[in-house]
């Protein structure tokens, strides 16, 4: 096999755009088939020294997404790859493990912070991933958050979710970084794993929970899900969307 290959570099973002980029060249006709990949192996003694003089690097060595004094991430090591082609070329013989039906990238542009997460801008991409496949957001059954730990960037990410998600009479939430710590550049495609495993076994998928919810989380719509429990689905297909925010305001959404 040929064809066009690329590396991109989105911070926590990264193999969310990466999956956008080749689903576009997908609908383009482009290519007929991609394999999206990441990998985040970075020198751990220049990984921690870098998010500690960002201040994100969590003192404690504890990652607790969702919960009151959190203080920051754990970075994590993984490698994960997915093959995308259109639903229409899939042969008999192959075995679909989920659909991507919409998604969105963004940019903040300059703000007033590397780390200084946008609610405009996130809201922005979810809405954008929505419209992307015509999606009603009353059909979202569960959200995979980018939340991370960090004091500001869980409660901004609470607030941006509840301006999209907010007519939703219930919206389950979690993020996998309380289980594997910060994939970083693999965040993406460990979150879709994640869901296309739950799909599969029909169960949404619970996060540990290392203390109290946020009262900006206990206040909304949303509440973390902490056990297995079935996934049943009255409106047709499971469907859950998926969050990753990146630094320097590199937002991507995704409909699964």
């Amino acid at each position: 096999a040929s064809g066009p290959c690329l590396s991109l570099d989105a911070a926590c973002a990264s193999s969310l755009y990466a999956i956008d980029i080749a689903c576009r060249k997908l609908q383009g006709r482009q290519i007929d088939c991609a394999l999206v990949a990441g990998v985040n192996a970075a020198d751990n003694l220049i990984l921690h020294i870098g998010f500690d003089a960002l201040n994100a690097l969590s003192p404690t060595g504890r990652s607790r997404p969702f919960v009151k004094g959190a203080d920051g991430l754990v970075p994590s090591e993984g490698a994960a790859a997915l093959v995308l082609k259109r639903l229409s070329d899939v042969e008999p013989s192959e075995n679909v493990h989920g659909v991507i039906i919409g998604s969105g990238l963004t940019n903040d542009g300059r703000r007033k912070g590397l780390l200084a997460p946008a609610a405009e801008g996130q809201a922005d991409v979810m809405r954008l991933a929505l419209r992307s496949g015509d999606i009603d957001p009353l059909t979202i059954q569960f959200l995979e958050c980018h939340a991370t730990g960090t004091a500001v960037g869980d409660g901004v990410e609470v607030s941006s979710v509840h301006s999209v998600y907010g007519e939703l009479e219930h919206l389950p939430v979690g993020s996998l970084k309380a289980n594997t710590g910060h994939l970083i550049t693999v965040a993406g495609l460990a979150s879709i794993l994640k869901l296309t495993g739950a799909m599969a076994q029909e169960y949404l998928p619970p996060t540990p929970l290392d203390g109290d919810p946020l009262d900006s989380l206990t206040q909304s719509n949303m509440s973390i899900q902490t056990a297995r429990t079935a996934w049943t689905s009255n409106q047709g297909p499971r469907r859950a969307a998926i969050s990753n925010f990146g630094f320097g305001g590199n937002n991507a959404h995704l409909i699964l």
